[in-house]
């Protein structure tokens, strides 16, 4: 009897990126691997999308639609290359409007796309209708997606079998166009028991020859345990990774499932072990000078009463490398499982496994609740759909009274279209203001990725990947390069500290002898988080209104407000946009 064949995605250059090195993998370095990967035989590659698209333009000066033609030139025209999209957020930060939703699905038809897999974090199905029909619409395959995970220990009301039912049927019924399903475990943390009892649910629930896939990641330590649940329930295509960044935080190594499938009825995508082996060495060839975080390799049995995403992990751990808060991350996991249970069960998934972490951190460095993450506050409040169960009403009050915002049941395409922010037409102009060309590439760019899409397009963005070798000549160090402000003998300085062996600048602030710094006469403003300065809203002189916004920083993907403590007049502000700041520093003085 023939065996089973079980189609096979190469995650390598999108997961295994984003799962071990927060993304941050610059295309000329892994590009030559994506030739061995075709030599290996692998046809099947996710290659862009999710948070890959983000961290091209934020830590590597690099055009994704740029990387993403190259990438199809390497594999071919008969490649299937996928991405991931996020619902009404497809790939953007924030929510879009429905042209936005189709400008994306447009330009990664155009970039070399065939497939998108396309989920929303709540799994409400409403936030999939448009998003998928425009994806069908311009030509691509359409992977729909049901989103998993375990819930912490002695929590119930989602993420069960029945729940997973209900979201499928809800999908099936909604007249999504669809060419494949898949269910998506981004924390690892689904049972077993529970992925076989699903994948045998949806086999009998969907028309028959309809492709089922699964996801997971290694994170918690049952992935190749889940994956062979799921091949006998029946499941038609699963991700692996090639190593280094297989295992750990990432997807099950090819390798690795190759060998846990020998003599069984399976054929994982007709690779051969000599081939694969070869591939290997190429990409441990072209990542060898890279940083390696050690969380990013190791397998956690905590992970389950988080759960934090591997995908997010190692992107929040660079993160508080970055702002030398990392000591603070068992605490950040520690206050995740109130905040996933509190916030109503939306699965641990981008962009939710993101609001998740930044509550999480705001309830450690600021203490329970004091401060509600504009995402995870959103999120509760209705902003961003249906969370599978109701979040707990006091986090609902707390989060309406911090953010200033109403609860809402409005759908979210109501919502974004409503709001002129998020039309082509607000970013062109924004373009036009800057003097950047208003191409479709660039409207999206700007629109998905906000500041920091503009300052790429300005030619302004810096690299900032971590690699070994940077680290042997000193370019690495404690203090990350930047601009910081600095005071000495009663001036404030602008220091510009450079990567590699760049002149470091020493200027006055705003070019010229700055105002004292506090001495003790009005309040201190102290940063609650390390972070840059975003923005500089308020000016010496100027009165201001307790909770009246000083200046913004920009904090782990957040955008942190430091407001006034009590109404006064400003006497001074003791830093500039794009300084570094440490937790405690002095930003500003009111009196």
């Amino acid at each position: 009897m023939a065996k089973k064949f079980i189609d096979i995605m190469d995650t390598t250059f999108r997961d295994g990126f984003q799962s071990v090195f927060g993304g941050r993998v610059l295309m000329d370095d892994f590009f030559p691997a994506v030739e061995a990967a075709k030599e290996a035989g692998i046809t099947h590659f996710e290659f862009g999308g999710g948070a890959r698209f983000q961290s091209l333009y934020f830590y590597l000066n690099e055009d994704a639609f740029t990387m993403m033609d190259r990438f199809r030139e390497i594999v071919g025209p008969d490649a299937n290359l996928q991405t991931l999209a996020r619902g009404v957020n497809t790939v953007m930060l924030d929510t879009g409007s429905r042209e936005l939703i189709d400008m994306h699905a447009k330009l990664f038809k155009k970039h070399g796309t065939t497939t998108i897999r396309n989920f929303d974090a709540l799994n409400d199905v409403e936030n999939l209708k448009y998003s998928g029909e425009r994806i069908s619409h311009h030509g691509l395959k359409h992977e729909v997606v049901v989103t998993m995970m375990d819930l912490p220990p002695g929590c119930q009301g989602a993420h069960d079998v029945n729940f997973y039912e209900k979201t499928l049927r809800e999908i099936l019924d909604s007249g999504i166009p669809y060419d494949s399903i898949c269910f998506k475990d981004a924390s690892g943390t689904s049972s077993p028991k529970k992925v076989y009892d699903t994948i045998k649910m949806a086999r009998g629930l969907v028309p028959e020859g309809t492709h089922l896939r699964l996801h997971t990641h290694e994170t918690a330590g049952v992935s190749v345990a889940a994956y062979m649940a799921a091949l006998d329930a029946g499941i038609d295509g699963i991700d692996m990774a090639a190593a280094p960044v297989s295992g750990g935080t990432s997807q099950p190594d090819i390798l690795t499932m190759l060998h846990a499938t020998k003599g069984m009825d399976y054929d994982l995508g007709g690779l051969e072990i000599e081939k694969i082996l070869t591939y290997e060495k190429e990409v441990q060839s072209a990542l060898s000078d890279y940083f390696m975080p050690p969380e990013a390799t190791m397998v956690s049995p905590l992970i389950p009463f988080s759960p934090m995403p591997g995908g997010a992990l190692t992107a929040n751990t660079q993160m508080m490398r970055d702002n030398n808060i990392l000591d603070r991350f068992p605490d950040v996991i520690d206050a995740m499982r109130e905040v996933v249970e509190r916030g109503g069960y939306g699965t641990s998934v981008t962009p939710v496994s993101q609001f998740y972490f930044q509550q999480a951190l705001n309830n450690v460095m600021q203490g329970p609740w004091k401060a509600i993450a504009p995402g995870y506050g959103k999120m509760v409040l209705g902003y961003f759909g249906k969370t599978p169960v109701a979040p707990d009403p006091e986090i609902v009050k707390i989060a309406s009274e911090k953010l200033n915002l109403e609860p809402t049941t409005k759908k979210v395409l109501e919502l974004t279209d409503a709001d002129p922010t998020k039309s082509l037409g607000h970013w062109e102009n924004i373009l036009k203001e800057e003097g950047i060309e208003t191409t479709e590439e660039n409207i999206f760019i700007a629109a998905a990725c906000q500041e920091k899409g503009i300052t790429f397009l300005k030619g302004e963005a810096e690299v900032n990947v971590r690699k070994n070798s940077d680290e042997t000549t000193g370019e690495n160090n404690n203090m990350a390069a930047g601009n910081y402000t600095v005071v000495v003998d009663g001036q404030q300085f602008s220091v510009q500290v450079a990567e590699g062996t760049g002149d470091i600048q020493v200027v006055a602030a705003n070019g010229e002898a700055a105002a004292p710094a506090a001495t003790g006469v009005g309040i201190d403003i102290k940063a609650l988080l390390p972070g840059s300065v975003w923005k500089v809203v308020a000016n010496p002189g100027q009165s201001v209104q307790e909770g009246d916004v000083i200046l913004i920083l920009e904090s782990m993907k957040m955008e942190i407000d430091v407001v006034a403590p009590k109404g006064g007049v400003v006497k001074s502000i003791n830093v500039a946009v794009n300084d570094k700041v440490v937790e405690g520093q002095v930003v500003a003085v009111i009196g």
